[in-house]
C-alpha cells in the first residue's frame, strides 16, 4: 500500500514539474518573441515629448505595440550631459534590439556607446554634420532616423510679412547646442539677404531665457528661434515677454507657437516620430539596416498660428499667409 501511495505521489510530482516546465517555457517563447527598444530623450518638452509619442504611435503602426510584442526602456536626461552617458550605458546593459535617440546630444550619447546596435534618431538637425552617419543620403554604420531641418527661408519670409517695414530681427538660441548654432546662422544669412539687420543673443540654460528675450525684444522689431532645446523648454518664458513687449516671435517647431509664439511653418513633432517610429519597424523586421536607410526628411509641414497671441499683438490672424 505504501509503495502505490509513493508511487503515485512520484507521478503526480512528475506530472507537476513538466507542467510547470511547459509553463516556463511558454514564459521564455514569449519573451524571445518579444522585442526590446531603449530610448534616450535629450529633455522633457513639447517637441520632443510629441516625437516619442508618435514614434511609439509608427512602431504600433509597424506590426510593435507596447505591452504586446514589444518592450520599451524609456530614459529622459533632462538636459544633463552626466545623465546621458549613464543613462546610455544602462540602455546598453540590457542589450536591446533597437535604440533610439531624441534630440543630436542623446543621439550622440547613444552612438558613442555602440556600433552594433541599430540606432533610430529623431529631432536632429543635421544627421551627417552631428556626425551620426557617413552622409544623409547613404549613412553607412548603424545609425539612421528622421530629420527636423526646418524651411527657414520660408520661415523667416513668414516672420517679416508679419512686421511693417521691419529693420531688425533678434535670433535666440542656445550656442552650445550644434542644431541651434547651424540653423542660427542659416537664418541670419536669410535676414542678410533681405536687407534686414541681425542681432543674435544665447542663452545656455532655461534661467537665462527670460532675461535674454526681454533685453533682445527692446532692440528688435521680431524674433526668430529655431528648434532650440534650451528655448523650447522655456517657451512659456518667451511667450510672456513677448506678450509685454508686443513682440512677434516665429520659431521653429509648431510646440513652441502652441506655447507662446505668434506663428511658424514648420514641423509637426508627433509626424516626425511617427516616421522614426516606422523606420524602426522596417529594422526590427529584418527587413532593412541603418546602413541602407537614408535620412528622411518631414513628411509634413504646416502654418499654425497663435490667434491668442496675434490678438495681443494687434495682429489679425486672418492676415497670416503660408510663406511661399
Amino acid at each position: 500500500m505504501k509503495k502505490m501511495m509513493t508511487l503515485a505521489m512520484t507521478v503526480l510530482s512528475a506530472l507537476t514539474l513538466t507542467a510547470c516546465g511547459k509553463e516556463s517555457n511558454s514564459d521564455v517563447a514569449t519573451n524571445e518573441n518579444g522585442k526590446q527598444v531603449g530610448i534616450l530623450q535629450l529633455v522633457q518638452h513639447g517637441s520632443l515629448d510629441a516625437a516619442y509619442e508618435g514614434f511609439k504611435e509608427g512602431l504600433a503602426e509597424g506590426g510593435y505595440k507596447e505591452g504586446e510584442n514589444v518592450t520599451i526602456d524609456y530614459q529622459n536626461a533632462q538636459n544633463s550631459q552626466d545623465n546621458l552617458k549613464s543613462m546610455s550605458e544602462k540602455l546598453l546593459k540590457d542589450k536591446p534590439d533597437l535604440l533610439l535617440g531624441i534630440a543630436t546630444p542623446a543621439a550622440q550619447s547613444l552612438a558613442n556607446e555602440t556600433q552594433d546596435i541599430p540606432i533610430v534618431v529623431t529631432a536632429v538637425t543635421d544627421l551627417a554634420d552631428a556626425n551620426l552617419v557617413q552622409s544623409n543620403e547613404a549613412p553607412g554604420g548603424n545609425v539612421t532616423g528622421t530629420t527636423d531641418m526646418v524651411p527657414i527661408e520660408k520661415q523667416i519670409a513668414l516672420l517679416l510679412s508679419v512686421i511693417d517695414e521691419p529693420k531688425t530681427i533678434g535670433i535666440m538660441y542656445n550656442a552650445g547646442e550644434s542644431n541651434s548654432k547651424f540653423q542660427a546662422e542659416a537664418a541670419k544669412e536669410a535676414l542678410e539677404k533681405e536687407g534686414i539687420k541681425v542681432k543674435e543673443m544665447t542663452a545656455n540654460t532655461t534661467n537665462d531665457v527670460q532675461q535674454v528675450t526681454t533685453s533682445l525684444a527692446k532692440d528688435v522689431d521680431g524674433i526668430y528661434i529655431p528648434t532650440d532645446n534650451t528655448f523650447a523648454s522655456a517657451a512659456p518664458l518667451v511667450g510672456q515677454v513677448a506678450k509685454e513687449t508686443k513682440t512677434p516671435v516665429v520659431t521653429g517647431s509648431v510646440d513652441q507657437v502652441n506655447d507662446g509664439a505668434l506663428c511658424t511653418f514648420g514641423i509637426d513633432y508627433t509626424s516626425l516620430g511617427k516616421q522614426t517610429g516606422l523606420m524602426a519597424a522596417k529594422i526590427l523586421d529584418g527587413d532593412a539596416q541603418p546602413s541602407d536607410m537614408p535620412v528622411e526628411s518631414a513628411e509634413d509641414l504646416e502654418l499654425v498660428i497663435n490667434e491668442e497671441m496675434a490678438k495681443a499683438l494687434d495682429i489679425d490672424p486672418e492676415t497670416i499667409e503660408e510663406p511661399k
